[in-house]
């Protein structure tokens, strides 16, 4: 579907120009010189300016027509945040030839928080060049913008423009962290389910950037299929709403699409989000390698495509017209489709690096190097026992989700051996579906590990309770049977400690406890792997290559009469060689 004014425009050539929305850029190309070329002799067919809206994984998400002199830019934003970079990069044309930025797209570019703004002269059918703005940290209320060189389309320095793109999403955060209370979001909270589920989800809400202003909870065995909360109650709520100034309701569950839109009906323009929405933008906020990247992106799209009918203010910022007959019903569609296939592009881009990774973990375990992962309620304090034992120095905060990326680090044990540690993403109660779907990969990454360390909170109230979703979590993976150890963190903050037999008490921050930790996973990884010294004859030579393959050679002596190898070993290759061998050639050394 194409925007704006297209009053005298063939049909031909609207449909030309809505072939764009099939391309697809590369996470590493801000804009293809020959897009630029396109849309500049699309400008100069019609005179008028046109502009695209990029979102940060490549998709093509809006093409809107303007006049001679200007096009009206939509506010749409990927994060619910719109305080943050709208994760769009707008690109628009200059009939005339000049390329130079305008104050009106500076200051578009300030108060929709593009990641970038960017204009296109075209003349002559031809682009004539490109200048780009990006914004930066908050100076005396007002984000400062860095402007490009213009430069001609095909000495687009992409990589810098995109890692220009990075740094500015951590510089507007720096900048929104220091505004005041009044200017975030201000936020209503309504569950059905305990105190303790909305205060958690209070949580959610401070890490997301937004501040809580009134919460509401409805006693109900099952939400109304219309409303969730009942009619009377959400009439309720929006004159509560209303007296409370709040600009978003966010419900504990997740909404169904016709709930979503009649209550939207009833709050009367406040944005209305679920638990589900939340917790994918806190992702979107905090992912940081490509695959994180990619299955967040997923996520949000997996969710959102069955709900495309129910949301009208909150998906309006993708579009609008959603929920309408007649061309509202075939941007819809549009939607669907474009939604599916950029899925299956991220599906396929996903197994892509999931099978780099399966790579490296097969080396590893031709190597027999044993895993260990740290599973955990999210902010237990996995982080910081990661930092405690491998000394990884990553990122710990006291916030929900600090850690959304995989994290390996090696940790040697002091009297010889070593393993690796990984560090995953916090589970939580309601953890969405579609979030455990597309992380699925990166899970398994810790959840074929050796040994896992369950992590949790010690000085949380809910303790126990956030055990049993872990449990429930690791069980719905299938990692059930999978040896565990449980740690609980933080007793420096305990002044009795709780009552559970078998698992280790430590102060990660401490460092208590930690010593005794470490001698444990030592002990239990001697159940996968031991220090084993072996006495190969020269007339039996491949049986070195067989420790090579199956084990880790530590050191190899040669003597009158073979080759003497220590190495790692568990007790199947112990069997194997020792039937070739015999038992005398064979010594465990610890």
């Amino acid at each position: 579907m194409i925007y704006g004014n297209k009053e005298g425009i063939r049909d031909s050539v609207l449909a030309q120009l809505e072939t764009l929305y099939d391309l697809d850029l590369t996470g590493e190309v801000f804009a293809p010189p020959e897009l630029l070329d396109v849309l500049a002799a699309f400008t100069c067919a019609i005179n008028r300016e046109i502009s695209i809206y990029v979102s940060r994984s490549g998709a093509i998400l809006d093409i809107t027509i303007g006049g001679l002199n200007s096009v009206d830019l939509k506010d749409m934003h990927l994060r619910r945040n719109t305080r943050r970079l709208s994760m769009i990069r707008c690109i628009h044309t200059h009939p005339g030839g000049n390329p130079q930025l305008s104050d009106v797209d500076i200051s578009s570019l300030r108060s929709m928080h593009f990641d970038a703004m960017a204009a296109v002269g075209a003349k002559d059918g031809r682009a004539t060049g490109v200048q780009a703005a990006f914004l930066g940290e908050v100076v005396g209320g007002v984000n400062k913008v860095f402007l490009t060189e213009i430069v001609p389309v095909r000495k687009i320095p992409q990589r810098a423009w995109m890692d220009a793109i990075e740094r500015a999403d951590q510089e507007v955060l720096i900048g929104a962290g220091n505004g005041t209370q009044e200017e975030k979001e201000r936020a209503y909270l309504v569950g059905l389910d305990s105190e303790r589920s909305l205060e958690e989800l209070a949580r959610l809400t401070d890490t997301a950037g937004a501040i809580v202003v009134g919460a509401m909870l409805q006693k109900k065995t099952r939400a109304d299929t219309a409303t969730y909360i009942g009619s009377g109650k959400a009439e309720e709520l929006a004159l509560d709403c209303q007296a409370k100034d709040a600009d978003i309701v966010i419900f504990d569950d997740e909404l169904t699409g016709v709930q979503t839109r009649n209550l939207e009906d009833v709050l009367r323009g406040v944005k209305v989000l679920d638990r589900t929405t939340l917790i994918l933008d806190i992702f979107a906020q905090r992912a940081q390698s490509r695959e994180g990247r990619l299955q967040v992106e997923l996520a949000q799209m997996a969710y959102q495509l069955p709900r495309l009918m129910g949301h009208g203010v909150s998906m309006s910022r993708l579009g609008g017209g959603i929920g309408t007959r007649g061309p509202g019903e075939t941007r819809l569609e549009m939607d669907r489709r474009r939604i599916r296939r950029r899925m299956s592009d991220l599906r396929r881009e996903i197994k892509e690096l999931e099978d780099q990774r399966s790579l490296r973990r097969s080396r590893r375990e031709k190597n027999r190097v044993p895993v260990v992962a740290l599973v955990g309620y999210t902010n237990a304090g996995k982080s910081t026992l990661l930092n405690a034992l491998s000394d990884a120095n990553v990122l710990a905060e006291d916030k929900l989700f600090a850690t959304l990326d995989p994290v390996v680090r090696t940790v040697k044990l002091p009297s010889g051996g070593e393993f690796l540690l990984v560090d995953t993403v916090g589970f939580i109660s309601k953890l969405p579906h579609a979030l455990v779907d597309a992380f699925r990969s990166t899970l398994e990454e810790a959840l074929l590990a050796d040994i896992l360390l369950i992590v949790s909170d010690g000085a949380s109230e809910e303790m126990l309770h956030q055990h049993d979703v872990v449990l429930e979590v690791l069980s719905s993976l299938g990692a059930q049977d999978r040896p565990m150890i449980d740690v609980v963190n933080k007793v420096d903050l305990l002044e009795t400690r709780p009552q559970w037999p078998g698992a280790f008490f430590i102060s990660a921050k401490t460092g208590e406890g930690v010593e005794a930790l470490l001698e444990e996973v030592k002990r239990r990884i001697r159940g996968v792997q031991r220090r084993l010294r072996v006495q190969i004859p020269y007339a039996q030579g491949a049986l070195t290559s067989m420790l090579h393959e199956s084990g880790s050679v530590l050191s190899e002596e040669y003597t009158d009469t073979g080759v003497v190898v220590e190495a790692m070993a568990d007790d199947a290759l112990y069997g194997r060689l020792a039937a070739r061998l015999g038992e005398d050639a064979l010594t465990w050394l610890e």
